[in-house]
């Protein structure tokens, strides 16, 4: 097949594909894992093709995050955007991708949103749930929710381990707890901050369907009814949670997603795979196996649902 030709199908659309550009595997150094040393853009159009899907919008995993100096910072997520780009350029039916962000600098991230959403026609920006010991939703980061809320971007974010949780097992990878468990963080720390009622607009998918979100709404539900959030939340928790998205990757079984779609509309689910950590064929099988959803949902969740959200890959099957 060739790599600008569509697969049959349902045309899947990946919203949570990661790539490894250059410059960010000479940044990263030893801590970058073996799949995304593994990474090649020959592999990545291998997996679209196994897997039956349409297009990826691509991201990178995490902006190495032990780089202190903002200046280097935004020279490796310039590097890795335009890296992007030309993969987009060259490939338009098959990618898109989400702008690599250099915070907590905020200059920095203003900078780069203009010029990944103005100059480079990105279809959106990539944040973490955390940045530090600062989770989306802290004040710290308003200017840039501001700038975002005014275009209506839509936000992808990637969970990350804050400095506070690192290496707590011995044995148990970061990724196995801290990565479903601070996705829940900033989940809560942009409800009940108040910036999803400060930000209206903002479009935000949230992987892996939320962390452990879905498990713990009787507890963020009656956390909204107290004194202190009621007049913030007048709709409760619950209301705020279904206005998000929430991707498929690693949770594309009928365990996980019986729960989650306790909390998250049909409507708001979206695909994803993981690449390179995960594949998107065993996603896909997992969805169509799960006996979750049926075949209309499961249209609208390989691509229906984004669509709404990303309409110039609407017409590419």
């Amino acid at each position: 097949m060739s790599i600008d030709q569509r697969p049959h199908g349902r045309g899947w659309i990946d919203v949570h594909h990661h790539i490894a550009p250059e410059a960010y595997l000479r940044e990263a150094g030893p801590g970058v894992g073996a799949a995304l040393k593994r990474w090649s853009l020959a592999k990545s159009i291998e997996d679209l093709d196994e897997g039956g899907i349409a297009t990826a919008i691509l991201s990178v995993t995490q902006l190495a995050k032990h780089i202190a100096s903002d200046e280097q910072r935004r020279r490796l997520a310039r590097q890795c955007n335009d890296e992007a780009a030309t993969i987009v350029a060259d490939h338009p039916t098959r990618f898109g991708m989400f702008v690599a962000l250099p915070l907590p600098d905020i200059d920095g991230t203003l900078k780069e949103i203009e010029y990944g959403l103005d100059v480079l026609k990105a279809d959106g920006v990539g944040m973490y749930t955390s940045y530090h010991d600062k989770w989306l939703g802290d004040p710290a980061f308003d200017p840039v929710f501001a700038e975002l809320n005014r275009r209506k971007a839509v936000i992808y974010v990637h969970p990350a381990t804050p400095d506070c949780c690192r290496n707590l097992m011995p044995g148990v990878a970061d990724s196995a707890i801290e990565y479903g468990t601070d996705t829940t963080r900033a989940i809560t720390r942009v409800v009940f901050s108040g910036a999803s009622q400060r930000f209206p607009d903002l479009r935000i998918i949230w992987s892996h369907a939320g962390g452990t979100m879905p498990f713990l709404i009787e507890r963020f539900v009656r956390m909204a009814q107290q004194r202190d959030y009621a007049a913030l939340l007048p709709q409760g928790f619950m209301q705020e949670a279904r206005r998000f998205f929430y991707d498929t990757a690693q949770v594309a079984n009928h365990t996980a997603l019986t729960c989650a779609r306790e909390v998250i509309p049909d409507a708001n689910f979206v695909f994803g795979s993981d690449f390179p950590y995960r594949t998107a064929k065993e996603h896909v099988e997992g969805l169509e196996r799960c006996g979750v959803f049926d075949g209309r949902q499961l249209d609208a969740i390989a691509r229906g649902n984004i669509e709404r959200l990303l309409p110039r890959h609407a017409s590419a099957r």
